[in-house]
This record gives C-alpha cells, structure tokens and sequence, in this order.
C-alpha cells in the first residue's frame, strides 16, 4: 500500500508541475487564481498522503490548516474582483 501512496504522491507532484507552466502562461488574473487553487490543492493532497505514509500526524495538520488558508485566499480574490467590477461599472454609467 505504501508504494501505490508513493505513486501518488509523484503522481501528485508531476501534475503540479503543469500548473505551475498554466500560473505563468495565464492570460488573465482569474486564470492564474484558479491554477494557483489547483496548485494548492494538489499541496494539500500531497500533505495528506505524505503525512499517512510516514505517520506524521504535524503534516495532516499542516494540510488542513492550508486548506482553510485557500478557502480565505479565494473569498479575498472573488471580494476584490468584485470592487474592481463595481468601480468599473461606477464609471461607464457616469461617462453616459
């Protein structure tokens, strides 16, 4: 069971690699946000799996506690966005 959690885990680590090719090609700021969420997400499970297969319960720890780190770090992305959108919309009705 350890080896197939080791395959994972590289698995894991391969596919980050790709995202971190998407953060620095994306067009755009949510592009690289959501590829930033995947990146973290993959972290996460690597964490998770790392901290099984060694029986360290710090590293489960460590895991959890990014993970409700990137709920805050998305909801702070999305209340930005949405005063950019509302400043934008503020002033195209005023150009009218």
């Amino acid at each position: 069971m350890t080896e197939f959690l080791t395959a994972a885990v590289g698995f894991i680590l391969a596919l980050l690699a790709l995202g971190l090719v998407s953060i620095l090609r994306g067009p755009g700021d949510a592009d690289r946000m959501m590829a930033t969420q995947l990146i973290g997400t993959g972290g996460i499970a690597t964490l998770l799996l790392l901290g099984t297969i060694t029986a360290v319960p710090a590293a489960i720890d460590v895991a959890l506690t990014l993970a409700l780190l990137a709920t805050f770090a998305s909801i702070a992305f999305v209340k930005k966005g949405l005063s950019r959108l509302e400043a934008d919309g503020a002033a195209s009705t005023e150009d009218e």
